[in-house]
């Protein structure tokens, strides 16, 4: 059916027409669409605000944090309870995470308990070894096995090839 009869063609125009009609009158669904993608902006937009309350609020905890901590490593006995940042500070810090299964957090840890260079780890005491391993949440001989004191001693004596020959091949 190639060719259309002159009457299929105005009917055809008609429905044309009628639908360009009726989708014009319809024009309230579209004003629908229009209120939700408004109403949706308009939480995103309160979250988004919400959120930056938030961060703010977080930004202004951690600088008073930060203040506090400042304040209290003024005040803090040189080597007792003083964080790496005040050990490092005052000049007596070692890398103690060069020790095989202490780790930079490890090394924080001991910083904050009063650990801060390889001297302070070789002349552990086995109880000091016991009191650390209870502190930090170690398992009990963990500091002996491992025999951080031994390797304190390699690495102050400034032989870091033979500390990696030795405990890490």
């Amino acid at each position: 059916m190639l060719f259309q009869t002159p009457t299929q063609w105005a009917i055809l125009a008609l429905v044309l027409l009628l639908g360009w009609v009726l989708g014009l009158l319809s024009r309230s669904g579209g004003k629908k669409w229009k209120r939700e993608l408004a109403a949706e902006r308009a939480s995103r937009a309160e979250e988004r605000k919400g959120y930056e309350e938030r961060l703010r609020a977080n930004d202004a905890r951690v600088e008073a944090s930060n203040r506090r901590i400042a304040e209290l490593e003024k005040h803090a006995p040189a080597g007792v309870g003083a964080s790496a940042v005040g050990a490092a500070a005052r000049g007596g810090r070692d890398d103690l995470s060069a020790i095989k299964g202490i780790g930079p957090d490890g090394e924080a840890r001991l910083n904050d308990a009063g650990y801060h260079s390889f001297k302070d780890i070789e002349k552990m005491s086995a109880s000091d070894e016991a009191a650390l391993e209870g502190r930090l949440g170690l398992a009990p001989g963990t500091i002996e096995r491992e025999n951080w004191r031994e390797q304190a001693a390699t690495l102050r004596s400034g032989d870091r090839e033979g500390h990696k020959r030795r405990w890490f091949s």
